[in-house]
């Protein structure tokens, strides 16, 4: 039974390989420090942040997440730590909450690595508090308690670290605040917060194998993750029997569950069992239609996965639903892999550790067969755990095999059979394919990286040496030929996706570099102006689109958003810049920072195709420029993170195969109706 407790209140352990299920409703940051018997932190190094997340026996985010899970083995932390404090912080900058006050209250659960909870406490009673120790497990009699603390810091995470007695506790706070922005900025923005009932669920016919699947019928891990859209209320799924070690640090996923007999009128109330409420949050009267069924399975054999398999209202939005699904439940089981290889690593250096230190073992057989154990049973976890993944694996490879083929042109690679029967769409799609992510434990499983329309953050195609997985591609030349053919295909696929009309592309060249990559959008005349070239040019287009924001944002504050002049280009508009900063003055260069500030908020999008190290000259002026920006690289490289665990994902941009020419079929396509239209 789970104890509630209320600050002040301890509550005995019985586990020593914890999780810490943490749920903000908005992003925060998550970490952890320890002490020794006195209350005392001997040093950064006894500090588990963002930017250093892994202490022996602790685990924290990577970065700032609504909801996070810590993992904690407290028979692996030094033995000098008598207590472990778990910390939350806001974010500073940014435009959120000043304090926790305004929000609502932090929840955070102990909880054993089946999921089951051991103690929980919700943080009531902060105001202006930005940083709160929200509990502390700490050591008493060689026995583990857990005790609610939520003591709050108005001055943020700096006055908690100094409060703990920790010297450099400033320059920390500035480290892991640098940490949380730059993981804010690499990482993959999740889809909109969704209710249980926008859950990624799964059809009856689960698998013979049952609840050891950790998920899905043919999902792999987390599918019901505590981070991410498809956070739902059902209780997380043992681990697999006979591998209580192959789940360590992150065990996810809840049991499958049974789909409605029939679709209810009215919302039914939450359960943690038996039917799943489908209704949609924003709309009352009905609910949408289940994911459709998948074919019977075979005795002995788990369902085999369809297209489609998620809730929505629309195909798209299932099949949205549907990857985004997949990507969550990668990331899940590889973290589960992960932690389990390590838990695996430290418990044989303990072993081994032990062995050595004991005077009787050093020599004879004795210890020879002591170090051999302590090796089999390392093989014998990883091997567990590994098999773990792979059964993952290849349910989610099944699943991209169906998916893939099903995917609409919006979603789909350039070598997608839908793009031979593309024709100009009359609305905008849910969302974008940007390229595919994999992690390096999944090379031969790709999951579609798809944003959401209209674009929220800028893109940036980067240009330089670094835009390479090991550094090894150094053609400088090669590399902007590539940056701006994956720029053009990106417009291309913008273009192609939004109704005709409805979005203008501006180009900035100013040496005239990127013609030969320009070509196509050139010569099929989708371009609402040639390519603008010169300092002359750029000023001309910035000054035409930094006006545009003005007259938005003055018609949206004044309500008057229906009195903007005759005429006015009320499309979504893209600005591509290249060979940046060549050809931008100072001014150029705030008017450019504008508009990835603003412009997104009333329809400007900003995709820069250049070379971080050619604006070295601005120094720090442009870091939020960077920073605002949606990297991406024209090669494989390993730059971007997850929402839910913070992996370091290959991206590999969604280019046009060679000799193809889709590309100029569908702006051709583009550029005809939007002729027929204005003629």
């Amino acid at each position: 039974m789970t104890a509630e407790l209320v600050r002040g209140q301890n509550h005995p352990l019985s586990q020593v390989r914890l999780e810490i299920r943490i749920s903000a409703g908005t992003p925060i940051v998550a970490g952890a420090t320890l002490s020794d018997e006195n209350g005392t932190i001997h040093g950064v190094e006894w500090v588990a942040h963002p930017g250093a997340p892994t202490l022996p026996g602790l685990e924290v985010s990577r970065q700032a997440a609504a909801d996070h899970r810590l993992a904690v083995d407290l028979d692996a932390v030094a033995a000098a730590v008598h207590r472990v404090s778990i910390l939350l912080a806001l974010p500073p900058g940014g435009g959120g909450p000043a304090g926790f006050g305004s929000l609502a209250a932090p929840f955070v659960a102990v909880t054993g690595l089946d999921g089951t909870e051991v103690a929980s406490y919700t943080i009531t009673g902060l105001a202006a508090e930005s940083a709160v120790i929200a509990l502390e497990l700490y050591r008493r009699q060689d026995a583990w308690k857990v005790r609610a603390v939520g003591q709050g810091y108005a001055d943020g995470l700096a006055a908690l670290l100094t409060d703990q007695g920790l010297p450099q506790a400033h320059q920390l706070a500035a480290s892991v605040h640098e940490a949380v922005a730059q993981g804010l900025a690499r990482s993959v923005t999740a889809p909109p917060p969704r209710t249980a009932d926008g859950d990624r669920s799964r059809q009856a016919a689960a698998s013979p194998r049952g609840q050891d699947q950790s998920g899905s019928p043919y999902g792999g891990q987390g599918t019901q993750g505590a981070t991410g859209p498809y956070a739902g209320s059902q209780t997380p799924a043992a681990p697999p029997p006979g591998a209580p070690d192959s789940q360590a640090g992150f065990p996810s996923a809840s049991a499958p569950t049974d789909p409605p007999a029939t679709q209810p009128t009215t919302p039914p109330a939450p359960a943690t069992d038996g039917p799943i409420n489908y209704s949609h949050p924003r709309r009352r009267n009905s609910a949408p239609p289940p994911p459709p069924s998948a074919p019977p399975a075979q005795p002995g054999q788990p369902a085999r996965p369809v297209a489609g398999d998620a809730t929505g209202w629309s195909m798209e939005e299932r099949l949205y639903n549907q990857v985004w699904g997949m990507f969550e439940d990668l990331a899940r089981t590889t973290a589960a892999y992960r932690s389990a290889v390590d838990f695996a690593d430290t418990r044989m250096e303990r072993e081994l550790d032990e062995v050595l230190s004991d005077p009787r073992s050093r020599i004879g057989g004795q210890g020879d067969a002591a170090r051999e154990r302590a090796r089999a049973k390392h093989t014998q976890l990883v091997d567990q755990a590994r098999q773990a993944l792979d059964r993952d694996l290849d349910q989610l490879a099944a699943e991209a095999d169906v998916v893939e083929p099903a995917l609409p042109p919006a979603y789909a690679r350039w070598d997608n059979p839908a793009w031979h029967a593309y024709r100009v769409p009359m609305e905008m799609p849910m969302a974008l394919r940007l390229g595919d992510l994999h992690l390096p434990e999944t090379d031969r499983l790709r999951i579609p990286l798809l944003v959401r329309l209209p674009l929220e953050r800028g893109l940036w195609i980067d240009s330089g040496r670094t835009a390479s997985s090991d550094g090894s591609f150094g053609d400088s030349h090669e590399l902007r030929r590539l940056a701006m053919e994956s720029a053009v295909a990106h417009t291309a696929r913008l273009l192609a996706v939004h109704p005709a009309g409805e979005f203008t592309v501006h180009v900035i060249d100013p040496a005239g570099s990127g013609a030969q990559a320009l070509a196509p959008l050139v010569r099929t005349g989708v371009l609402a102006t040639p390519p603008a070239a010169g300092a002359a040019g750029v000023a001309d287009v910035l000054g035409r689109l930094t006006q545009r924001v003005d007259l938005v944002q003055m018609a949206v504050r004044g309500g008057a958003a229906d009195a903007l002049p005759p005429g006015f280009d009320i499309s979504q508009q893209l600005l591509v810049v290249n060979d940046f900063p060549h050809g931008f003055d100072d001014r150029a260069v705030n008017q450019l920072r504008y508009l990835a500030d603003e412009g997104p908020a009333v329809g400007v999008h900003l995709m820069m195709v250049a070379d971080r190290e050619d604006a070295d000259g601005y120094g720090p002026l442009l870091d939020p420029l960077w920073r605002g920006l949606m990297r991406l690289t024209p090669v494989p490289d390993d730059h971007l993170a997850d929402p839910w665990v913070g992996h370091a994902w290959t991206y590999e941009p969604a280019l046009v195969p060679p000799g193809s020419q889709v590309l100029e079929q569908v702006l051709a396509q583009v550029a005809a109706v939007r002729r027929s239209r204005l003629g």
